[in-house]
């Protein structure tokens, strides 16, 4: 619920009596998206986790905040559809780039990039929030394919941390789904 306007210019508006269309689900709303409570985040890899915010598994895409402590590493993958990201803290790029995102950089990816996920050594942990549509292709350290990530594996993978966090396992996780 919005707070009491005071003196907002808007204050006398009142809000419309049927938000959603029927058969639409509700928003998601998430406080705090990129919390520092470490239980939210799937390992993605050994340095690199994940906290899902939003999933849909009709269209294979997800957001998420991904997140490193420290110096990280997601393995060598291209995107065959777009991906956006938006920095929030920490210090990442490609090594296949020259540029290095801080906070407040935007990227976007365009289909078929293929690139190495690096996240710095910095003062505050590497948090960035990432809309990822279709799979990630996992590729060799010659670019040649070797594997895939799609959303059904992201869905198994926050699954099985949520369960073994205690923190409701594939039934939180379907809260997520839209």
């Amino acid at each position: 619920m919005l707070d009491k306007p005071t003196t907002e210019f808007w204050r006398g508006i009142k809000p419309l009596a049927n938000v959603f269309k029927p058969d639409s689900l509700p928003e998601t709303y998430i406080q705090n998206a990129p919390t520092d409570d470490e239980r939210y985040y799937v390992p993605f890899s050994e340095t690199v986790s994940s906290r899902p915010l939003w999933i849909s598994p009709s269209t294979n895409r997800w957001c998420d905040i991904l997140m490193a402590k420290g110096a990280g590493l997601v393995n060598r993958h291209y995107h065959p559809h777009e991906v956006f990201a938006y920095t929030i803290s920490g210090k990442w790029g490609y090594l296949e780039h020259d540029w290095v995102a801080t906070a407040g950089d935007f990227i976007y990816e365009t289909p078929g990039e293929g690139h190495t996920l690096v996240a710095y050594e910095h003062h505050e942990p590497m948090k960035v929030f990432f809309t990822v549509t279709g799979p990630l292709i996992w590729l060799d350290e010659e670019g040649k394919s070797c594997g895939h990530f799609d959303v059904h594996d992201y869905i198994a993978l926050c699954n099985a941390h949520y369960e073994k966090m205690g923190l409701g396992g594939a039934e939180f996780v379907k809260t997520l789904f839209r």
